[in-house]
């Protein structure tokens, strides 16, 4: 096993123990966070592993922070939208 997937494997293990802890902000800081270390280190798991074992870490990690891809997919949606003089 990699040291990049030793890694991606510890983010999953931290992301799911922020997950557990009661928060009154809804976990959003530390979505914040996951991302600002899981995105490199998905990059590092692609580069060095191949692109099978990089998708199932992406769908891993898009898993554990759905609602952060969600958003992402409503912005996405309504940025091709064909909304015409709004």
């Amino acid at each position: 096993m990699t040291t990049s997937l030793m890694l991606a494997c510890l983010w999953c293990v931290l992301a799911n123990v922020i997950g557990m802890l009661p928060s009154k902000k809804k976990h959003w800081p530390s979505a914040y966070v996951l991302m600002t270390f899981g995105v490199p280190l998905l990059g590092v798991v692609f580069w060095e592993n191949g692109i099978w074992i990089g998708l199932l870490v992406a769908m891993a990690a898009m898993s554990i922070l759905r609602w952060p891809v969600v958003y992402l997919m409503r912005w996405l949606k309504g940025l091709g939208g064909g909304r015409v003089g709004a």
